[in-house]
């Protein structure tokens, strides 16, 4: 069944918002700050860490630097919804569409974070999991909350032979970073954008 191009963002948006903040209300509520899940044994891990600024842990320094990320977070998100308008308007591909989709959601689901986060929840800790609604309020202002991330793959766990340069006999961890579903929804859609580059903005030929 072809879907239409214009129920694409009415379809993925809400999916990976709803699959984004379940996942991260249910680890905020349910789990301490650290705590480790095995889902798959060692390869796939929900982890919980709290991230203060960028996705995959990347940080931006200080209050201020918070505050500009917020800003900057909403300002790409009102250029990619009106970008993601443009292209419902005009002869897109579908594919485009689906990937600019998946790239607006995710950066709805960290701003979600970021902008209530700090004002719904208690402050999660080592020792205590987060309350929702805390009767002495949240454990940060408006834009100042943290973004959750909890999905860890370690898609390569090992020790390195003693023979390798540098590093040989030590520990090696491919793919460290821990991160969320809305991260995911980012790298995707831009992975999808870089690979089929040629085919996504080439033009059909006329016959």
């Amino acid at each position: 069944m072809q879907i239409k191009k214009e129920y694409i963002p009415v379809i993925i948006i809400p999916l990976v918002l709803f699959l984004d903040q379940f996942i991260k209300i249910w680890v905020k509520t349910n789990m301490t700050l650290g705590e480790s899940i095995p889902v798959f044994n060692d390869w796939f891990v929900l982890h919980f860490t709290e991230n203060p600024g960028m996705a995959f842990v990347l940080q931006f320094a200080g209050e201020h630097g918070k505050i500009i990320l917020s800003l900057f977070r909403i300002a790409a998100v009102i250029f990619i919804s009106w970008y993601l308008y443009r292209l419902l308007h005009k002869n897109a591909k579908k594919l485009l569409i689906v990937c600019i989709s998946l790239i607006l959601a995710g950066a709805i689901g960290n701003i979600l974070d970021s902008a209530f986060y700090g004002l719904i929840f208690s402050e999660s800790t080592l020792y205590s999991t987060a309350e929702f609604m805390p009767g002495e309020g949240g454990y940060a202002a408006f834009l100042h909350g943290n973004v959750v991330d909890m999905l860890r793959f370690w898609l390569i766990d090992t020790t390195l032979p003693e023979w390798f340069p540098v590093r040989g006999g030590q520990r090696f961890i491919f793919f460290k970073p821990v991160f969320n579903i809305a991260d995911a929804a980012i790298t995707t859609g831009a992975l999808i954008l870089i690979v089929f580059q040629k085919k996504i903005f080439s033009k059909d030929k006329k016959k």
